[in-house]
């Protein structure tokens, strides 16, 4: 057959494996990391389980402390669009995720010590983990900020106007347990706030959101369209992990929607 025995280019090769290893990163997909288990050791004698996941071959260039949704409601380490940012984001953007239960609470990686305090004594908890990022070395986790969803935006706003972090991007924030004293903190550090609101939320949506948060002249609301509380639908996780990185390393543009390696992928039935 005529060609049979064409000699292929190099380059040709490299473009078929490129192809063959070419993934669609789905709500599942887990990209490559070096991930490894964490204590936090609170003021009160507390000890705490998470997660760091650090980008595979460089050092972080910017670090996301994850505050969880309320655990009397479900949240926990894993909620997903945190444990999503930790599988994507150092692969994608050289950003370190921390991850950890608050006070109490349970997830497959372990039960942290203590009870659930109603958002009062979990401000140990926040200061724990902002001590253990600014500790880290060999990496260090450098550019810090806080990522709170729902309960954990409270805890961020109350708990986390610290000059260890640069500042605070909000999921879905309630203003529940955060008060105007709160917000009047942050006017005064003039740390910057990013607040991420779904229009759909159950709890603040959009133009109430620009109303609360209109006295912190530094805070930037962020409507998005058909999002709800939950975040439930890759559309909307990447829309706000998009937010998140862009936030935290301006002008990345858009994350990936494949990859070109090897992926693994979470077991079915895991957390959405």
């Amino acid at each position: 057959m005529a060609g049979a025995n064409r000699e292929v280019r190099f380059d040709e090769c490299v473009g078929l494996m490129n192809v063959v290893a070419a993934h669609t990163i789905r709500a599942n997909t887990i990209l490559p990391a070096r991930r490894r288990d964490i204590e936090l050791h609170t003021a009160d004698g507390l000890r705490l389980v998470g997660e760091l996941a650090l980008p595979q071959e460089r050092d972080p260039v910017a670090t996301l402390v994850a505050l969880h949704p309320l655990p009397t409601h479900g949240g926990f380490m894993d909620s997903h669009v945190l444990k999503k940012a930790s599988y994507r984001l150092p692969a994608l953007a050289d950003i370190a995720v921390l991850r950890f239960n608050t006070r109490g609470t349970t997830s497959p990686r372990g039960t942290s010590e203590g009870s659930f305090d109603g958002g009062r004594d979990e401000r140990l908890d926040v200061a724990a983990a902002i001590e253990f990022a600014q500790l880290a070395h060999a990496p260090a986790l450098v550019h810090r900020w806080l990522l709170g969803w729902s309960f954990g935006s409270d805890l961020a706003l109350m708990y986390g106007n610290s000059a260890s972090v640069e500042g605070a991007i909000l999921l879905s924030p309630p203003l529940r347990f955060s008060g105007p004293e709160h917000l009047r903190g942050w006017t005064a550090s003039g740390r910057p706030l990013v607040a991420l609101v779904p229009e759909l939320d159950d709890y603040l949506r959009p133009a109430e959101a620009m109303a609360r948060f209109s006295e912190v002249p530094q805070a930037r609301v962020v409507g998005v369209e058909g999002a709800k509380h939950l975040w439930v639908g890759e559309k909307y996780v990447r829309r706000a992990l998009d937010e998140i990185v862009a936030t935290v390393r301006p002008g990345s543009g858009s994350l990936p929607t494949t990859w070109q390696g090897s992926v693994s992928e979470e077991a079915s039935g895991a957390t959405i």
